[in-house]
């Protein structure tokens, strides 16, 4: 039975997030305007017809939906969970028909001629909300099949609706809550295949123009990869010393034989001794899967066969899946190719940028590289090579420790909650901030393909300041509530 709440926000609020939530987003509002200042055609701040007086009503409005959220009983948000999610599916679906297009994406919803929101930032408190709605479910246990089919459901529905918008990196957020899950229990295993993954997609298109024998150099490393991991898998899940000897010994006896033969001057095609390998250890693992019924050696098996499947599908996925501009953002990111002129400008001027920082950085408002636009979208997804030009590499370390502050202030504030759906929704926030920082930073400097995703609070733009003000403003209202009996 539900009681209705009436806590003193003074007393119960956490005031730290708060202080850290006002901090982060006046240093958004002051990179916005050292960003868009113009020395010939200098406005104020306050000035509402230039981008930083437009997002200081932004701000304006967040901090009071921030406080209207405060005030709403905590209960409302796990009894409407499923509603709410329910009503954003039904808003993303609309938006992929009615939104116009808008440099390539139909994501945006026009209000007005100035208005314009995007369902997709605020979609993620509603998956958030459903999610630990759902795991706070009575006796409810995560690795049940038809519980994690669930669960995928909720995350990618979401996604499916955001990628048919040709929003990409907003649909790749969504990503995070896995973060979550493993917290929750979900086995390290499947983040570990995950990673593997990405690593064998990086390693099998990067050297994928190369040849050795009958497969790429890509898929040669990438069988050398496979034979690697699943000795440590079988180390890892069994403890059988034995068996990961057998492997490492039986592949170096083979590449060692081929590599003898090639020096007396017998043809050898490495690409077909890497696949004898890769055969013999799946052979091998099988034995050992029916001598000793176990499910270790038969899963350490399909994952060989499915990540040579998975390696050898990479040039369909990339040239037949793939836009053109995301492979060359993808190709530029992996050095594959410069582009300096083209996908690869962003990056190249913005790093330059940064680094014309130095240690202190050139000062507020006299950042060359910014002031002279040579950062396109330098004050939405790009804002943060202007934190680097005009406060150099101390700033920089400011505004990511006020960041990594934030993410592990609430991680904390999630531990303490008393139950699983504060808890959930907790580290679903933070799994959001933590993917957002990382891949933002990470695109800014060039380790990372440039996606199109905001800095939280510091990026211009009404939808992502918003959006974010209700994901946070929603689990510390949660965290209020905590000692409810």
């Amino acid at each position: 039975m539900y009681q209705r709440e009436d806590e003193n926000i003074k007393k119960s609020i956490d005031w730290f997030t708060i202080i850290l939530y006002v901090i982060l987003i006046l240093g958004g509002w002051f990179s916005i305007y050292g960003a868009s200042y113009q020395y010939e055609h200098a406005t104020s701040m306050f000035d509402l017809s230039s981008r930083a007086g437009s997002q200081l009503v932004w701000m304006g409005t967040s901090l009071a939906l921030g406080f209207i959220i405060l005030k709403l009983d905590s209960n409302l948000y796990d009894i409407l969970a499923y509603y709410i999610y329910a009503a954003f599916i039904l808003l993303l679906l609309v938006t992929v028909f009615i939104a116009p297009d808008t440099r390539g994406s139909r994501s945006w919803l026009v209000i007005t001629d100035t208005i314009k929101l995007q369902p997709a930032e605020f979609a993620k408190f509603a998956v958030a909300l459903a999610l630990a709605r759902f795991l706070n479910s009575y006796n409810f246990k995560l690795l049940e099949p038809k519980n994690l089919l669930t669960i995928a459901g909720i995350i990618f529905v979401p996604m499916l609706l955001i990628f048919l918008q040709k929003e990409t990196g907003s649909a790749l957020v969504y990503t995070a809550f896995v973060l979550m899950l493993y917290r929750e229990g979900l086995p390290g295993i499947i983040l570990f295949l995950g990673a593997s993954a990405v690593v064998f997609f990086v390693v099998g298109l990067k050297y994928s123009e190369t040849d050795i024998g009958i497969i790429s150099m890509g898929e040669f490393i990438s069988i050398i990869l496979v034979i690697l991991v699943s000795i440590g898998l079988v180390i890892s899940y069994r403890k059988d010393g034995i068996a990961a000897r057998n492997i490492f010994l039986g592949s170096l006896v083979i590449f060692g034989l081929s590599y003898l033969g090639m020096l007396i001057g017998i043809p050898i095609d490495f690409g077909i001794v890497a696949l004898v390998a890769l055969v013999a250890l799946v052979v091998y693992l099988l034995f050992l899967a029916k001598k000793y019924w176990s499910k270790t050696y038969l899963l350490t098996a399909v994952f060989a066969i499915t990540s040579i499947f998975f390696v050898s599908s990479i040039d369909y996925i990339f040239n037949d899946v793939m836009q053109p501009h995301q492979q060359m953002r993808i190709k530029v990111t992996l050095g594959m190719e410069d582009d300096l002129m083209g996908a690869g400008y962003n990056v190249n001027q913005s790093k330059i940028a940064i680094g014309s920082g130095g240690l202190e950085g050139k000062g507020y408002l006299n950042g060359t590289q910014t002031k002279l636009k040579y950062v396109p979208e330098q004050d939405t997804d790009f804002i943060f090579c202007t934190v680097g030009e005009e406060q150099g590499f101390i700033g920089s370390v400011v505004v990511l420790l006020l960041f990594l502050t934030l993410i592990l202030r609430l991680i904390y504030l999630a531990e303490r909650q008393k139950n699983t759906f504060g808890r959930v929704y907790g580290y679903c926030v933070a799994s959001i901030f933590l993917f957002h920082v990382a891949i933002n930073i990470g695109m800014v400097i060039g380790l990372t393909p440039v996606i199109g995703i905001p800095l939280p609070f510091f990026s211009y733009g009404g939808s992502s300041l918003w959006g974010f003000t209700i994901l946070l403003f929603i689990f510390l209202r949660i965290d209020m509530a905590r000692k409810r009996r």
